[in-house]
């Protein structure tokens, strides 16, 4: 198992894996950084799903320049936004594609 791999977490909410992992931000500009910053990466998926297979996964990350103070913080955050996807309260995402499309 990668580093990688052993970010990520996942969580089972309302038939659906909510998979995040936390992202060291680099600042260019700070040599060295006085403090790391976090952001994340995550998908959306039916359980057992592969998301590399398109149509398998719905992707989302932080927006922008958002960042967390710690790792655990940046995930907390990319497993509510994916609760959000698949509530349907999301502003932009929905698993309506995962769901439609028999995935």
């Amino acid at each position: 198992m990668s580093e990688t791999d052993a970010l990520w977490q996942m969580t089972q909410y309302e038939g659906f894996e909510i998979h995040v992992a936390p992202h060291a931000q680099e600042h260019e500009d700070q040599a060295p950084p006085q403090a790391c910053a976090y952001t994340y990466v995550g998908y959306v998926c039916h359980p057992g799903a592969d998301p590399k297979l398109p149509g398998h996964a719905v992707p989302f990350h932080a927006d922008g320049d958002v960042s967390f103070p710690s790792a655990e913080a940046a995930v907390d955050e990319g497993m509510h936004v994916g609760r959000t996807i698949v509530d349907g309260t999301h502003a932009d995402l929905s698993v309506l594609s995962l769901v439609t499309s028999g995935v």
